[in-house]
């Protein structure tokens, strides 16, 4: 199974691992995108960058932390990113073991990597899905032939939890969809993420990893989250 979150806007400073190496991400035939987005977010100049990342003159220390990204030490994608779905997440209360499952099951999206695995050693960045890149474009024309390759190439049970920005990047035809409802059906955005974070706790620490809709659905009202079918490859996370 392969769960598939979200990335976030917020991340965490610092970490202990050697800077950026790109072979040692997963899913090395993403390398060479990588590595152009990589070059052109460290090479862009400061005006340019803020108003392409949407960033204020007190957010200008993001542009620094991009210019810097090659250089900068890493840590595993899943403590990297920060806010409240990864706050519901929990991760850092994970046992060995579950830390050991949420490796091989948990991903996430990101503007500039296309998907990395819970355990891939990132640094500190700024990027958007919904960037247009100077000198680049726009992400989703950069991503979506490479990346909808390697996300429909595999051969697990997808759910899929990403944003709409980062959904946007690449289809993936066979990955199972989640959206977040109250009882009457209607859509759920201000708790969204929390409620997904939630899910995703749930279907790292699982003992034995789902190979079924219906599995996941198990687990989850094993954890007293009620997931409903609403569809072939949709499913509906019913809170309130």
């Amino acid at each position: 199974m392969l769960v598939l979150l979200p990335p976030s806007e917020t991340k965490a400073d610092g970490g202990s691992g050697a800077p950026l190496d790109l072979a040692a991400l997963s899913f090395p035939e993403l390398n060479p995108v990588r590595d152009r987005l990589a070059t052109a977010l460290a090479g862009l100049d400061p005006a340019p960058a803020m108003a392409a990342l949407g960033l204020s003159e007190r957010q200008a220390d993001e542009v620094e932390r991009n210019a810097r990204l090659r250089e900068t030490p890493t840590m595993p994608a899943i403590e990297r990113y920060t806010g409240v779905l990864y706050d519901a997440l929990g991760y850092g209360s994970f046992t060995r073991a579950q830390r050991a499952r949420a490796g091989r099951r948990l991903a996430v999206a990101s503007a500039l990597f296309g998907v990395v695995r819970a355990d891939d050693p990132i640094p500190a960045y700024r990027l958007s899905g919904g960037t247009v890149l100077p000198g680049v474009g726009g992400l989703r024309g950069v991503w979506r032939a490479d990346l909808e390759k390697t996300l429909s190439a595999a051969d697990e049970l997808v759910i899929d939890l990403r944003s709409g920005p980062y959904a946007a990047l690449a289809a993936i035809p066979h990955a199972i969809t989640v959206k977040v409802v109250t009882a009457s059906g209607a859509a759920v955005s201000h708790f969204n993420k929390a409620h997904k974070g939630r899910l995703a706790a749930a279907l790292a620490c699982a003992p034995r990893e789902p190979g079924t809709v219906r599995g996941v659905v198990s687990i989850a009202a094993a954890a007293g989250l009620r997931l409903v079918q609403a569809g072939r490859t949709a499913l509906e996370l019913v809170v309130g």
